[in-house]
């Protein structure tokens, strides 16, 4: 019960649309598909397999998520929205973790054992993000939208990207905090790396020729580029 208690907290602590407990418990599909989830998985954990698969594919048809019976999830699991998510058999998910519609946990080997990833205390998985193989997501990391990470995740990290890029945080996240929500926050590494070859390129024309040729292609500080239409 007091894992129910506190799916049903988070959810309503990290939902601003949320307006009262009994709102959440009746309408919220992330909330349903967790809750029997971990009926399903107590089913499992007795040896009946085929009871706890088939409370799974109900709850699938139901809410549109597709949890295994067979994975682990730690209390306080969001999963804000839902529709679309998949999470495979072998799954390890922390506590207090926050994730997106479109989420797949999946692996990437038909062999049976460990084939699905890990997934640390008080990580937020953005919408699309696919996280695949028996790698480890560090703790108080975030995945960002349609994100596909292959390789392990330090804690206290950032993925963005196809595959993912990891960025090592320069400070660490207080376990304390709300989770990472602002998408506009998310760094963006090819443009980073692009106004770094152009800066660099700058420099070495105005060394040779005393002016920049390309000084206008580039975005202004709001992000916004302009020229002539890029044969638009």
């Amino acid at each position: 019960m007091s894992s129910l208690r506190r799916d049903l907290q988070s959810a309503k602590e990290r939902d601003p649309a949320a307006r009262s407990s009994l709102e959440v418990a009746l309408l919220y599909p992330g909330l349903h598909a967790v809750w029997m989830h971990r009926a399903a998985h107590a089913l499992w954990n007795r040896g009946l397999r085929f009871p706890a698969r088939a409370l799974s594919q109900f709850s699938r048809w139901f809410t549109g998520i597709e949890i295994h019976p067979g994975a682990r999830i730690g209390p306080g699991l969001f999963i804000d929205h839902g529709m679309g998510v998949v999470i495979g058999e072998t799954s390890e998910i922390g506590e207090d973790v926050m994730m997106y519609h479109g989420v797949t946990l999946g692996g990437t080997s038909l062999a049976k054992g460990k084939r699905h990833p890990t997934i640390g205390d008080r990580v937020t998985i953005g919408a699309g993000a696919k996280i695949l193989g028996p790698i480890e997501v560090g703790a108080d990391s975030r995945v960002g939208a349609n994100a596909v990470v292959v390789r392990p995740v330090p804690p206290s990290s950032v993925v963005v990207g196809v595959p993912g890029q990891v960025i090592s945080r320069t400070r660490n996240r207080p376990t304390d905090v709300q989770p990472d929500l602002n998408g506009s926050h998310m760094p963006d590494l090819v443009a980073t790396s692009l106004a770094s070859l152009t800066t660099r390129l700058d420099q070495l024309e105005t060394a040779v020729g005393g002016t920049p040729v390309l000084t206008s292609l580039r975005p202004s500080a709001e992000g916004v580029w302009s020229g002539d239409d890029f044969s638009i």
